[in-house]
């Protein structure tokens, strides 16, 4: 509760620390086992380095939610008092704590903030043997780029001593003010502000009458921080039929489930979009809310398609009326949407894995959309991927062109070709193992052209580098890419999105071009791309795996 006028504000106290060794943030902030950041003073440490790291807090405001799951609430009170005793002005938090990541950037723009914090490892599972994230976004919203990044690993690896209060937790239940020492403390409801954003941005007229018409959905929250965003938005203000959303009340451990929209965990959502009873639209999102499944009746559409889809069809929506200024997708991402900004005459950019590298090119104006093959899609809307917002444009496009997803699938490949496209994890690989893996094929690289691989000739070969053309940094070792004389590609990287051990992403694509079978079964068309890749990177000898954990 509020400190009454008469008492005192608590004075921040000095705690001395020592530093822990690992507090490096990757491509989406920090991510370890829970109970590595329940270690006493793991957190502050960590939070104390971001504080120094971006100049400190005295006089600013923050955003502060986080996914829900099991030690949310905790670190957020944590994290609160020591704001408030490095001298920040204000802090806008989620009710309850919660926030989505895309809402969470979209309130650092709103208000104008000086940037957040946002806690979740994303589509990791949850619960105190699971995992937690926690990491920075800027002033526009982005995650933090990677001098920021490198800057508080730097200072993780000198810290002394870090700042708190002695005080009591904070009521976060209730929508208001409340006052934490010299530090203003807003509780916000965390649902308003995205909804408000949303209905600027779709035609929600359009998306009513399509659900008043008998158009069915299902969209699966997996117990994630979605829930209370997708029962605002699809039932309330679009009209869906009620228990169109499922598993809609945000979990500690996500229901035991893995968080992750794919078929793979999204297996009951998948079965029930390619049985007989299916709706005629399904979705799903994440643990934070940034990533997305989309389905129609008996498809599912891959992340790099849908990314393809939403840019050649972007100008259906309101928001998009005017055209789109250009598209860019990560590299391991399929090359579908590089023809759509071919055919559009807009500018396409390939950057690496994570989506802070979106960041400079969404601020120059350079791109409206962007993608990434593991399920997220945004635009300039805000700083962050956003599953909800995908989940919305493709409505918002069925409402509009009134075709089912497998209609506007088909005639999307007639006029630019299919990527057939397939991602394999092979997850928690010893580290030394599966950099050994990489670093045999980084070997390889000079020589590999011209040599051929079951049946596929190498054309080109690199370790991706990407040079931004806004402000000129490079990121260099960002994927190993061979490229065929089919026209085939193989990628090959290693994910910084685990807690353990090391997860070798491996990418597999074919383009058949208009006019070619674009009805084939993925695993038929890709059969020699995942033969050479086998044979290029003897992956089952590196990983000891006959097949991997996960294809998606």
């Amino acid at each position: 509760m509020p400190a009454s006028p008469d008492s005192p504000a608590p004075a921040p106290i000095t705690v001395a620390t020592s530093p822990f060794q690992g507090q490096r943030p990757g491509t989406s902030g920090l991510r370890k086992k829970t109970r590595v950041f329940m270690q006493p003073g793991y957190l502050e440490n960590f939070t104390q380095s971001v504080f120094d790291a971006i100049g400190g807090l005295a006089g600013r405001v923050l955003v502060l939610g986080g996914d829900g799951r099991f030690f949310n609430a905790a670190a957020i009170q944590v994290i609160l008092r020591m704001a408030a005793a490095n001298g920040a002005a204000r802090v806008i938090v989620g009710q309850g704590g919660i926030l989505s990541t895309p809402a969470a950037s979209n309130l650092i723009r709103l208000h104008g903030a000086d940037g957040g914090i946002i806690l979740s490892a994303s589509h990791n599972p949850g619960g105190e043997d699971q995992d937690f994230g926690m990491k920075f976004n800027g002033p526009n919203g982005g995650p933090a780029p990677e001098a920021v990044t490198e800057a508080i690993h730097a200072r993780s690896l000198e810290i002394d001593a870090y700042r708190t209060l002695d005080s009591a937790d904070l009521d976060l239940s209730t929508l208001g003010c409340r006052q934490l020492g010299a530090t203003e403390v807003e509780i916000i409801d965390p649902v308003a502000d995205y909804a408000a954003l949303m209905e600027r941005l779709f035609d929600f007229d359009a998306i009513r009458a399509l659900f008043a018409g008998g158009f069915t959905m299902r969209f699966d929250a997996m117990h994630a921080v979605t829930g209370p965003y997708a029962r605002e938005i699809f039932e309330r203000r679009l009209g869906a039929a009620p228990g169109s959303v499922v598993n809609a009340v945000p979990l500690p451990d996500f229901g035991g489930g893995h968080p992750d929209p794919n078929p793979v965990w999204a297996r009951e959502l998948f079965d029930l979009m390619m049985g007989a009873e299916a709706p005629d639209f399904g979705a799903a999102s994440d643990g934070d809310g940034d990533r997305n499944m989309i389905m129609g009746r008996g498809v599912y559409v891959t992340p790099s398609d849908s990314l393809a889809v939403l840019a050649a069809n972007a100008a259906l929506a309101p928001g998009y009326a005017a055209g789109i200024r250009g598209i860019a997708r990560s590299m391991p991402t399929s090359r579908a949407a590089d023809r759509v900004a071919a055919a559009r005459g807009v500018g396409m950019y390939e950057t690496p894995t994570g989506w802070k590298f979106f960041g400079n090119l969404l601020d120059a104006g350079r791109v409206t959309i962007c993608g990434e093959e593991s399920a997220g899609t945004g635009s300039d809307h805000v700083r962050e991927k956003d599953g909800l917002w995908a989940v919305l444009l493709w409505l918002n496009i069925l409402a509009a062109r009134r075709e089912p997803v497998a209609a506007i699938m088909a005639a999307h490949w007639a006029e630019y070709g299919r990527d057939y496209y397939s991602r394999h994890d092979y997850e928690a690989v010893a580290a030394d193992r599966a950099e050994a893996l990489i670093a045999r094929l980084r070997a390889l690289l000079p020589a590999l052209p011209g040599q051929e691989f079951a049946g596929l000739r190498v054309e080109s070969a690199d370790d991706f580098a990407y040079h931004d053309p806004v402000d000129g940094s490079t990121s260099a070792h960002q994927g190993i890419r061979v490229m065929f004389t089919d026209g085939s590609r193989v990628v090959l990287r290693l994910s910084g999105t685990g807690t353990e051990g090391a997860t070798l992403r491996v990418y597999l694509e074919r383009h058949a071009a208009p006019g070619e079978d674009h009805g084939l079964a993925p695993e038929t068309a890709l059969a020699p791309v995942i033969a050479a890749a086998e044979a290029l990177a003897l992956i089952r000898g590196h990983t000891g795996r006959d097949r991997p954990d996960v294809t998606t």
